[in-house]
């Protein structure tokens, strides 16, 4: 029964997993709660059956584990407030766009636009207040302005490929 059990929390778990990565918030919605409902059982099968643990009733070898239930309740009750949250967005999205879609976030769109080339040097990196963003030179001579700088330096800054013989040959 067990391996029934489990199988079926993977399944909602899967299945809600693909919901939310939906691009419609109806899905999500649906799907944030099949994962709730698949966390809900995988945490109930966790715990050992038996009688209420009512002190005086019987014999305490016999009780059943209270801890997976009330992680069980709370898990209930912290879903619940996600999927109102997500109602009332979704709620209110449908006033301003009588739609559901999750748009993409516009900042993140303009940030991959200008990601420079992962093979690309960048020689020179200097912050200008008037424009509060920092003004770039690469190894190429070209000239680029971003308003972030991840630097990555260390170890895996350049990374090297040892000769060994049969490499060019391996697939």
């Amino acid at each position: 029964m067990s391996v029934l059990l489990a199988a079926t929390a993977s399944a909602l778990c899967g299945i809600g997993t693909y919901m939310v990565l939906q691009r419609k918030l109806s899905r999500v919605i649906i799907g944030i709660g099949l994962l709730s409902h698949g966390a809900n059982l995988l945490l109930l099968t966790s715990g050992k059956r038996g009688t209420a643990p009512l002190i005086g009733s019987g014999d305490p070898g016999g009780f059943a584990d209270p801890l997976p239930q009330a992680l069980v309740l709370t898990a209930i009750v912290i879903s619940f407030g996600v999927t109102a949250l997500l109602l009332a967005l979704a709620y209110r999205s449908w006033l301003l766009t009588h739609d559901d879609e999750i748009p993409d976030d516009v900042e993140d769109r303009r940030i991959t636009e200008h990601q420079a080339p992962s093979d690309s040097e960048i020689t020179d990196a200097t912050w200008d207040d008037d424009t509060a963003s920092w003004k770039l030179r690469f190894a190429d001579g070209t000239r680029d302005e971003v308003d972030v700088l991840v630097a990555a330096t260390g170890q895996l800054n350049r990374p090297y490929t040892p000769d060994l013989p049969g490499l060019d040959s391996f697939r």
